[in-house]
């Protein structure tokens, strides 16, 4: 059966299809109003608005596509807006309990680097891991999958890290693939093993780890997409990072990283030499690097909810646009550095924030976050014959009151793959 929206007071499409956005192209929008949107097996059919009928077979030669459509099923929008849901491009939402007792230690002046020095930090999060069970895991993380849908997400990408060692980050990998066989959003599962070094191991000796025992027993499983490193002071230096992602891609395994955060640390580089998917975080990232991004494959990716937590520097994207770069926005959701998933919050920091305009945050999170997993083809804006992940709000005046209206509840149904999810 198909599905026909319709009384939408603002549709956003894209009549182009395009994989993703660069530069001043990051500030447009296709807005349709008083429009209609025909969903047909999962996937967008056509739309516009009433004086354009829909096309195909199931829609007959009807003049208008609000009256006598056999065998479509119809849903009023009452006025109010659709857009293509979220893409997540960089989470950590599979995780055991919570680290609010971190949150107080920074309120009191603790660094990020002095928490993990501390044992806290990822260290924490991995004693913690390792003592669940992966049936608790996986409910614990469904729990926030339901959340992150209800705020509008319909693709997220999930890493590992937690685990440091071969059997947590082979159980953590499991419960991110029951997520992805269970959840109705589309799941992307990357190995992040290259997080933290553990405690009592040198870091020669777990970084030859990560590279002989866990990435062949991951690959064995077919349990990832991407490979990524943390590459940043204090954690992995390039040289390490380059070799992880060198023995990823024998097992056909394309590399993501973590990258300038804490300070300029060659993970870009070591981005573009090795042809990344996406280098994520970039607060600290040079006009030198930037350039290197330039007219490469390589999305960045910047992650305003980890700046905002823990009160550092924001990636300054305002000048990569500028510069002609495409940027992604994604949540880095986890426990330590960011405990949310709300996208639409991204969005409004980084219009606040990082003077971001908002269509060009909205693309950011949108098609340029569906790029920075490499799903851009089939998900991240309402393209015909792309997958009909989309929400409906209630009316607002404009799309500028999305992240403008920031804690204001305005998401009133969520579709994925073309069917509403209810709690």
């Amino acid at each position: 059966m198909s599905l026909l929206i319709h009384n939408i007071g603002l549709l956003l499409v894209d009549r182009h299809g395009r994989d993703r956005l660069c530069g001043s192209e990051m500030a447009q929008q296709d807005l349709l109003h008083d429009a209609w949107l025909l969903i047909e097996d999962g996937c967008v059919k056509d739309f516009g608005a009433p004086s354009k009928p829909p096309r195909g077979e199931a829609c007959g030669t009807l003049s208008s596509p609000l009256g006598g459509i056999e065998g479509v099923r119809r849903i009023d929008a009452h006025g109010g807006a659709v857009l293509p849901s979220f893409c997540d491009a960089h989470t950590h939402l599979v995780y055991a309990g919570s680290r609010e007792g971190e949150f107080v230690d920074k309120i009191r002046g603790l660094s990020y680097e002095e928490i993990a020095r501390r044992g806290g930090g990822i260290l924490n999060s991995a004693d913690r891991l390792n003592e669940l069970s992966e049936d608790e895991l996986y409910r614990q993380s469904m729990r926030r999958i339901r959340d992150i849908i209800r705020m509008g997400t319909g693709a997220v990408e999930i890493k590992s890290g937690y685990g440091l060692s071969l059997e947590g980050e082979l159980k953590m990998l499991r419960v991110i693939r029951r997520i992805r066989e269970t959840a109705p959003l589309r799941v992307v599962s990357t190995f992040l093993g290259a997080h933290a070094v553990p405690r009592d191991w040198s870091q020669d000796r777990y970084v030859d780890f990560v590279i002989r025992e866990m990435l062949p027993a991951v690959a064995a499983e077919g349990l990832a997409d991407y490979v990524d490193v943390f590459c940043d002071r204090g954690f992995f230096t390039p040289d390490e990072t380059e070799r992880i992602l060198n023995a990823a891609g024998r097992y056909g395994l394309r590399g993501k990283i973590h990258a300038d955060e804490l300070a300029a640390s060659g993970g870009v580089e070591v981005a573009v030499r090795g042809g990344c998917q996406s280098v994520d975080h970039l607060e600290r990232i040079t006009d030198d690097e930037m350039e290197l991004l330039r007219g490469t494959d390589v999305m960045p990716t910047a992650l305003p909810g980890t700046s905002f937590f823990l009160r550092m520097p924001y990636a300054p994207v305002r000048r990569m646009i500028d510069a002609g770069l495409p940027v992604a926005l994604a949540s880095d959701y986890n426990p330590g550095s960011t405990p949310s998933g709300d996208m639409r919050f991204v969005t409004s920091l980084a219009c606040i924030q990082q003077r971001l305009l908002p269509a060009e945050a909205l693309n950011a999170a949108t098609l340029n976050g569906a790029c920075a997993m490499g799903l851009s083809r089939d998900y991240g804006s309402l393209a015909v014959g792309k997958v009909a992940n989309f929400y409906i709000t209630r009316p607002i005046p404009s799309l500028d009151y999305i992240p403008y209206a920031y804690t204001e509840p305005l998401i009133e149904r969520v579709f994925l793959r073309g069917e509403e999810v209810k709690d």
